[in-house]
């Protein structure tokens, strides 16, 4: 595994959407709402539309060019009570947690996070290179919302 990228993601998802803080960049494409996040070789990329059901890619990039690692994800609210800014104080705690579980990769957040009434879980299959996974937000155990992801590295 490529300690480098490994360790870059982690800083990069806590700079960026999991940071209720972070400032959104210009749209990259009509609708999209992005973030981006560079430091030394590396730059980090991700855009997204939507809101309650969302779609959006993350790129890395090595020396401002090149992709090198990307991953797909769509999410869906199932709960149509909760709004956006419910699911984001319920998903960006667990997400701010990434590369502290070393059980998992950091590309969300840890196995499981317990935060009052909601808990998340990420089960994923395969490593950096090759992955894909479910990230799943329970309310007083009823499923509230899910995420799909898969990606891995991009080679020529």
């Amino acid at each position: 595994m490529n300690t480098d990228l490994y360790e870059f993601l982690i800083e990069a998802k806590k700079q960026t959407y999991a940071n209720e803080n972070a400032k959104k960049e210009a749209p990259s494409r009509l609708g999209s709402r992005d973030y981006e996040y560079a430091n030394g070789t590396f730059t980090y990329h991700d855009t997204y539309f939507g809101g309650t059901n969302f779609m959006g890619e993350e790129v890395v990039y090595k020396d401002e060019e090149v992709p090198i690692w990307g991953m797909n994800y769509y999410g869906v609210t199932l709960d149509e009570s909760l709004s956006e800014e419910a699911v984001d104080k319920a998903l960006r705690p667990a997400l701010m947690m990434v590369g502290e579980d070393k059980d998992t990769i950091p590309v969300r957040g840890p196995k499981e996070y317990i935060n009052k009434e909601y808990k998340y879980t990420f089960e994923y299959q395969g490593d950096l290179n090759q992955f894909e996974g479910v990230e799943t937000i329970y309310k007083d155990n009823k499923e509230v919302y899910v995420l799909k992801c898969h990606g891995g590295l991009i080679k020529k």
